[in-house]
């Protein structure tokens, strides 16, 4: 069950705020981690977990929530008033997975229209009024029975119809309607534990990946500090899947594509300098992080500053542009023993994270992101000493972006000079963490 209703407390209350950046987001469509990032300072604790929770609730939800409002308000609202219609249809739609009292829903009627005289105006409460409670029977509502249309479960469970249709085609009923249930639901958060020489502080389960830990809620005051310290790193477990491929060694030259924010490449780094014996003189090995210039970069040089004793450089370029020449400018080999390609993709794999996702892909990208991919893997493997390894990942669910892309590499001539090893992919249904692809290809030595 969520926390209850809040109230104001002389900060912006967590309901209002959720409102506003609602409103933001319907009227400018900015993506919802740049909006909670721009949090107040103000809003804090409880209040902020509130905000954040509401947020991330109507945007998996809107789908379902639009086609409910279609139904009962001719004329679209204001986006601050439209805004107060959907956090409140949130609210009633957690108030159907718990006990849905009447008590509990006449609250909701309620602190939305007084919400919404302070947001919009006296006129636009009625609205929001006489709105929400024709709304109480839409979201409250049992989801379809086994066997529904890719129609109905696109608009319960608030997916894009045409994605719901190609997962059908791809996992089958029972699969696909697992993985709806799954992205509807709040995504965990797990954390990946750095500092090996002190203990793991109780407030962090432990789960069954090595490393990786559970952060319980109510904890974001230990946490803070633990990050800004680099003991801990927030990280979902299928990302390791790429790395685990990759087997990156001590003493080695790894070279990570598509690096930013740089998540992988601290854990490759982790992995390196963990396998390195106490006793050895030499250096843990070096790590090249590489990608386009741009907003993410700067995250990337934060990951890398925390490579501790590994050597760590950073060449800001396009991969399929000429790769070797920018690496003798930059002062760097021209070929890896280990290259990891994290390619972009449509992310459908981690949409329980990342809720804004189901909502700026669109069908075409399924088949413009295959070749884009192939161009990527093709640059990749130019950089593979003979021998060595490459793996390519995605975070996508797509047999087109990941098995098939793959699959068209190897066909091609420059597959030739590869064989497929092992390949790991995570269906978030079945393994509870985010979904991803990842494929180990060896260069012939």
């Amino acid at each position: 069950m969520s926390a209850p209703v809040g109230s104001e407390t002389g900060r912006p209350a967590a309901w209002g705020a959720a409102a506003r950046l609602i409103a933001r987001w319907l009227d400018q469509g900015e993506r919802i981690d740049a909006l909670l990032d721009g949090l107040p300072p103000t809003l804090t604790g409880a209040e902020r977990a509130r905000c954040q929770h509401l947020v991330l609730g109507v945007v998996r939800h809107f789908g379902r929530m639009e086609v409910a409002l279609q139904r009962l308000v001719a004329h679209p609202p204001r986006f601050t008033t439209r805004a107060a219609l959907c956090v409140a249809a949130y609210e009633l739609i957690e108030a159907a997975s718990g006990s849905g009292d009447t008590g509990q829903v006449a609250k909701i009627v309620h602190h939305a229209v007084e919400q919404t005289k302070a947001l919009a105006s006296l006129a636009e409460a009625r609205l929001v009024n006489a709105v929400v409670r024709k709304l109480i029977p839409a979201m409250m509502v049992p989801p379809p029975p086994p066997g529904a249309s890719a129609a109905q479960l696109a608009e319960y469970f608030s997916h894009p119809e045409w994605l719901v249709r190609g997962w059908l085609g791809q996992f089958g009923p029972e699969a696909t309607r697992s993985l709806l249930e799954w992205n509807q639901r709040p995504a965990t958060v797990y954390a990946r534990w750095r500092d090996g020489g002190a203990a793991v502080p109780p407030f962090l389960k432990p789960t069954r990946w090595n490393g990786f830990f559970e952060v319980e809620s109510g904890h974001w005051r230990e946490v803070e500090p633990l990050l800004k310290e680099g003991k801990l790193y927030l990280q979902d477990p299928g990302t390791r899947l790429a790395v685990e491929l990759l087997a990156p060694q001590p003493g080695e030259t790894v070279l990570d594509l598509c690096a930013a924010p740089g998540g992988k490449s601290l854990l490759i780094a982790d992995v390196m300098k963990a396998g390195k014996p106490a006793s050895a003189e030499a250096g843990a090995g070096k790590l090249v992080a590489m990608d386009l210039p741009g907003t993410r970069i700067d995250r990337l040089k934060q990951n890398l500053a925390r490579a501790g004793d590994l050597t760590v450089a950073l060449v800001q370029a396009d991969v399929t542009k000429e790769a070797a020449a920018v690496f003798r400018e930059h002062h760097q080999p021209e070929n890896y023993a280990a290259v990891l390609i994290d390619v972009p993709c449509s992310n459908t794999g981690v949409i329980r994270h990342r809720a804004d996702v189901k909502w700026r892909l669109q069908e075409g990208d399924l088949k413009k992101h295959p070749h884009q991919q192939l161009t990527l893997l093709h640059a990749a493997a130019r950089l593979v000493a003979p021998g060595g390894r490459l793996v390519y990942s995605t975070c996508s669910l797509e047999a087109a972006e990941n098995d098939k892309v793959v699959a068209d590499f190897l066909r091609g001539k420059a597959g030739e000079a590869f064989t497929l090893e092992a390949s790991a992919v995570s269906q978030p249904w079945v393994t509870g963490h985010d979904g991803a692809g990842a494929f180990l290809l060896r260069r012939k030595g």
